[in-house]
C-alpha cells in the first residue's frame, strides 16, 4: 500500500499540479458564476481537469530524456518515482475521459474544449521549440472560457473580452512558466519565443500581458468600481513581488505570481459572471 501511495503521489507531481488546479478552479468558478446547473458544473470540472492532466502527463512523458539530461531532479520520471510507461497510460486515460466529459456540455462547446486541449498537446509535441510557442497558450486559454459559456442553454456566444482576457493570461503564463527552465532548456535545445528574447524580455512581456488582462477585465466586465480599481493594483503588486523574487536562478516565484493574478482575475469574473450572458 505504501508503494502504491508513493506512486500515486509521483503521478500527481508529474501532472503539473499547480496550473492544473488553478485552471480547473477558474473554469469551475466561471461555470458557477455564469449559471451552469450542478450537472453542468461537474461536466466542466471533469472535462477541464482531465484535459489538464493529459497535458501535464504528456509533457513529462515527452520530455523525460531532456529532463534527465538537464538533471531535473524535481521531475518524478527523472528520479524513477514514476515510469514513462505509467505516464503514457495516464495520459491516454485522461484523454479518454476528456472526450465524453467535454461533449457533455454540448457538441459545439465540447469541440471547442477539445480544440483547446489539442492546442496544448501541439505545444508539447513540438511547437514549444519554435518562435510560435506562445500561440498554443493564447489559443487554449482563449478557448477555455468560450467552452464554459457555450455550454449554457442555447449555446450563447461569450462577450469579446472574455476569450481576449483568457488569451492574454495564457500568453503571459507562457513567458513566465519557462523562466526557471531557461538554462535547462538551453542544454536540451528547446528554443521557444521566450528563449529567443531572453529572461529580461520574457519578464517584460509577461508583466505587460498579465496587467493588460487585468485592465481589460476591470474596464469591460460589469463589476463594482472599487473592485475594478483594487484588482489591477493588487495584480501589479503581486507581479512585481514575484518577479523580484524570481531573479534568483530556478525560482518558481514568478510562476506562482501568475497563478495568483489568475485567481484575482477569477474573483473579478465571479462578480461579473451573471452579466456575461443576458
Amino acid at each position: 500500500m505504501r508503494g502504491l501511495a508513493a506512486h500515486a503521489v509521483a503521478l500527481v507531481r508529474a501532472s503539473h499540479p499547480e496550473p492544473t488546479v488553478v485552471v480547473t478552479a477558474v473554469a469551475v468558478g466561471l461555470a458557477l458564476s455564469t449559471g451552469r446547473d450542478g450537472a453542468g458544473v461537474v461536466a466542466v470540472a471533469v472535462a477541464v481537469l482531465s484535459g489538464q492532466l493529459s497535458v501535464g502527463w504528456l509533457n513529462d512523458f515527452l520530455d523525460a530524456d531532456r529532463d534527465r539530461l538537464a538533471g531535473r531532479r524535481d521531475k518524478p520520471v527523472v528520479t524513477r518515482a514514476v515510469s514513462r510507461r505509467a505516464l503514457a497510460l495516464a495520459t491516454l486515460a485522461a484523454a479518454v475521459v476528456c472526450v465524453p466529459a467535454s461533449l457533455a456540455s454540448g457538441p459545439v462547446a465540447g469541440v471547442v474544449h477539445l480544440l483547446a486541449v489539442a492546442s496544448a498537446w501541439g505545444y508539447n509535441l513540438g511547437v514549444k521549440s519554435t518562435p510560435l510557442s506562445v500561440l498554443p497558450y493564447a489559443l487554449s486559454f482563449g478557448l477555455l472560457p468560450t467552452f464554459v459559456v457555450l455550454g449554457l442553454p442555447g449555446a450563447p456566444a461569450p462577450p469579446w473580452w472574455l476569450p481576449a482576457v483568457g488569451a492574454l493570461l495564457g500568453a503571459g503564463a507562457h513567458f513566465t512558466n519557462v523562466l526557471p527552465d531557461l538554462a535547462a532548456d538551453a542544454v536540451t535545445g528547446v528554443r521557444g519565443l521566450p528563449h529567443r528574447i531572453g529572461a529580461a524580455g520574457s519578464r517584460v512581456a509577461a508583466a505587460a500581458l498579465l496587467l493588460t488582462a487585468s485592465l481589460v477585465l476591470a474596464v469591460a466586465a460589469s463589476v463594482e468600481p472599487f473592485v475594478a480599481v483594487v484588482v489591477p493594483v493588487l495584480a501589479t503588486a503581486v507581479l512585481v513581488t514575484g518577479f523580484l523574487l524570481g531573479r534568483r536562478g530556478g525560482s518558481r516565484a514568478p510562476f506562482r505570481a501568475v497563478l495568483a493574478v489568475a485567481l484575482l482575475d477569477l474573483a473579478l469574473l465571479l462578480t461579473a459572471g451573471h452579466t456575461i450572458v443576458g
